[in-house]
Formats: structure tokens, C-alpha cells, sequence
């Protein structure tokens, strides 16, 4: 697996490169290597030098202590958010018809991050961060693209599906963030 080739394809041709990974077997270790990581350490990396070395307008910046333990938070995060998706997505699969595969909804949940994860590279210029959130909705885009390829969820039922996934993750991610930032802070 090529990693420029892949999220090139999923970011501009989402529903043929869906196709594609649909038929492929899952390695989750080539997959989590040479994908997952590497993607998911650009918004991380960016915001360490954004907002600890670079600062706002050079003004103010987080200390370096501050902004190591956010990037390693964040990235750790981020890597475990692929696969508490991908659980959810394959346990609420049989309540809306889809086919229940755990394989599936990881490569769901992985490819599904593309945007989010090149759209951090924005946190390296603080006035810019608010770009990334661009990416994000494009991952949600990708995500619904995705559902019923994956999936195979029926169509009229792939949109609450995608809302019930969607809503679930923002309360749980919630939590675990809400955990971090207290121990973060202690």
C-alpha cells in the first residue's frame, strides 16, 4: 500500500477507492504502520510546533513540556479513536441491517481519518487551526461515503446509521478527553 497513493484516492475519489478497499484483505499491522501512524502524527507533530515553538504571531506560545505531553496525548488518542470507531461501527452494524465485520469497520474507521489527519498539518500556524476543522467534516463525508460500501448497509438506512456512529463517538470521545485533560492537569 502505497501511503501518498491511498490517501490521495481516498480524499479525491472517495467512493472508487472505497471500492477498492473494500476487496482487500485487512493486515493491521501494514495498515497501522504504514498508514494509521504515520497519518495520524501530522496534526499532532503540527500543533507542537504551532503552538509551542512557533507561537501566536510569536507573541505568546505553550511551553514545551505543555506541548510535548498534548502531541503525545493526541497522537495516542487518535490511534486508539481508529479502533473505539471501528468497535462502535461493527457493534450498532446488525441494529441498521449492515453486515457485521470487524475487519471492515477498521478499514472504515482508518481510511474514514484521512481528511482530519492531513488537515492538522494547518496547527502548525495557530491562526490557521481553525482550517482543520474543514478536514474533519470531510472525514465525516468519507465516513458516510464509506458506511454502505463497507458495510453494506442498506441505503435508506445508511444516514441514521452514519448519525447513531457519528453522535456515539462525540459522547465517548467527549469522555475520554474530559479523562485526559484531568489527568493532563494533575
Amino acid at each position: 500500500m502505497n501511503l501518498v497513493a491511498r490517501a490521495k484516492a481516498i480524499l479525491m475519489t472517495p467512493a472508487q477507492e472505497w471500492a477498492a478497499v473494500d476487496g482487500e484483505p485487512l493486515d493491521i499491522s501494514t495498515l497501522l504502520v504504514g498508514y494509521v501512524l504515520p497519518l495520524a502524527a501530522i496534526g499532532p507533530i503540527a500543533r507542537f510546533l504551532g503552538f509551542s515553538v512557533f507561537g501566536f504571531g510569536g507573541i505568546f506560545r505553550m511551553s514545551v513540556g505543555w506541548g510535548i505531553s498534548q502531541a503525545i496525548i493526541s497522537f495516542c488518542l487518535a490511534v486508539l479513536g481508529v479502533f473505539v470507531l471501528a468497535w462502535v461501527i461493527n457493534a450498532l452494524a446488525p441494529n441498521f441491517g449492515a453486515t457485521q465485520s470487524m475487519p471492515q469497520a477498521i478499514k472504515l474507521s482508518a481510511y474514514s481519518m484521512t481528511a482530519a489527519w492531513v488537515a492538522g498539518i494547518f496547527y502548525i500556524l495557530p491562526a490557521l487551526s481553525m482550517l482543520a476543522l474543514i478536514g474533519a467534516l470531510y472525514s465525516l463525508y468519507l465516513f458516510y461515503v464509506g458506511l454502505p460500501i463497507l458495510m453494506k448497509s442498506p441505503p435508506d438506512k445508511t444516514p441514521t446509521y452514519a448519525i447513531v456512529v457519528i453522535v456515539s463517538c462525540i459522547v465517548l470521545f467527549w469522555i475520554i478527553g474530559w479523562i485526559t485533560g484531568r489527568m493532563t492537569y494533575m
